[in-house]
């Protein structure tokens, strides 16, 4: 799990982005696509186009940072809009890079009885 400080903004690209982008496109990418600045400390997620790869790219003050995971069933859940970001918070984060869907979390075992 990536070390989140407290006041740190969690952006989604929406749409898909090209995998095989490393730091330096994808922190482009957020400068002229997307209109914010890579290097203020916020969270960037970018989705492939198949929906089982994400990258995250952060920039913690003193180095940026490239993440990746892959879900090794399912697809990531995504924004359907087409063009910009959207904004969710570091939980909203955590439900979607474990394959749940963050707009609407439910449990998945709930207890019967209290005894």
């Amino acid at each position: 799990m990536i070390p989140i400080p407290s006041g740190v903004r969690v952006w989604i690209a929406t749409g898909h982005t090209d995998m095989r982008r490393g730091m330096r496109s994808l922190a482009l990418t957020d400068q002229e696509s997307l209109k914010r600045d890579p290097h203020a400390g916020d969270l960037y997620i970018f989705r492939s186009r198949s929906g089982d790869l994400v990258k995250i790219l952060w920039h913690d003050g003193l180095c940026m940072s490239l993440y990746a995971k892959r879900l090794d069933r399912g697809k990531f859940i995504w924004p359907s809009a087409s063009d910009g970001a959207v904004s969710i918070s570091a939980a909203q984060m955590a439900y979607m890079l474990e394959g749940i869907d963050w707009r609407n979390p439910q449990l998945s075992w709930r207890p019967r009885s209290a005894g």
